[in-house]
């Protein structure tokens, strides 16, 4: 996809939340690939933090970085699968205003091409809610590369053509 190198490139801020039972900081390899790859692209990283699957928890801290002036985009790993305690979807659900419905369905067509039929038990998903971009994404560090690499690298690049999410920011808001 094409960089128009004649825009000026708009870092923006991300929040990561990494949604898990069982990991804390130290092994939380996909939120480590998901800051790197943020950073790397020159964006900055608002705040990152590790719940557990409770989807209140999840919510609570949702709204606290969509009211957060600080935070432009959210970006979750983790408890979008398809067992009792992924709950991020659900969530997601609850805090937003508007569904991506393209961004799963483009996020499983990429996954599929690395990890087969299995990509049909991913329920990666996006939204906005009160102007700020949430992006649910699985937990694993192939997913977080699918997702970033495939999708996320170029939709927050103000320079992407022919669009870009950085440059709907403006009249997320517009009623």
């Amino acid at each position: 996809m094409p960089i128009d190198e004649t825009r000026a490139f708009l870092p923006i801020r991300i929040a990561v939340l990494t949604v898990s039972d069982t990991r804390g900081l130290a092994e939380d390899r996909s939120g480590d690939t998901l800051v790197a790859r943020l950073r790397e692209a020159g964006h900055d990283l608002a705040d990152r933090l590790i719940l557990r699957d409770d989807a209140d928890a999840i919510v609570a801290q949702l709204h606290c970085w969509i009211d957060d002036p600080a935070v432009d985009c959210i970006i979750t790993t983790g408890g979008t699968g398809v067992t009792g305690r992924d709950v991020t979807p659900e969530a997601i659900e609850r805090v937003a205003d508007k569904m991506i419905p393209g961004f799963g369905e483009l996020f499983r067509w990429l996954s599929y091409q690395t990890i087969g039929t299995s990509t049909v038990q991913s329920r990666a998903c996006a939204c906005v809610a009160r102007g700020t971009y949430i992006f649910a994404l699985p937990g694993s560090t192939g997913a977080v590369k699918d997702a970033w690499d495939g999708i996320l690298k170029d939709q927050l690049d103000s320079r992407h053509r022919p669009c870009n999410f950085v440059e709907l920011m403006p009249r997320l808001l517009e009623r």
